[in-house]
């Protein structure tokens, strides 16, 4: 096994609605999708975003789409019309969400995208 930063494996896009964000994560393919429901789990996302003090985390899976989406109450300074940070919306959140460290077989991780430039497999 060997960890990857989860945008190896997935998107994600960010919403927000008052004091909470809405966090989608699609897998890139059925392999990817089978690591993410094991690994990234509301506990998992809780902890990662310990340092936002998130009220609660709740993961919601759609396998048919090779996805889920969290929902993040309480992480957004009290949201958009209350926050005084310049991510009031937490446009960013996403991409954080997308450098968690996940475990993968190495077989898989080898044919995975970087940041450096790989054509992904798929396209």
């Amino acid at each position: 096994m060997r960890d990857v930063p989860l945008y190896r494996l997935a998107h994600s896009r960010s919403g927000d609605k008052g004091d909470i964000s809405n966090l989608s994560l699609i897998a890139w393919d059925e392999e990817c999708y089978a690591v993410i429901e094991a690994y990234v789990t509301a506990e998992r996302v809780r902890e990662w975003f310990a340092y936002r003090k998130p009220d609660a985390v709740t993961r919601y899976v759609l396998p048919r789409l090779q996805a889920m989406n969290f929902v993040l109450d309480g992480v957004l300074d009290g949201g958009v019309n209350d926050a005084l940070n310049l991510d009031a919306h937490g446009k960013s959140l996403s991409f954080w969400l997308l450098d968690l460290p996940v475990p993968v077989p190495a077989a898989l991780a080898a044919r995975l995208p970087d940041v450096d430039g790989d054509i992904p497999p798929w396209g």
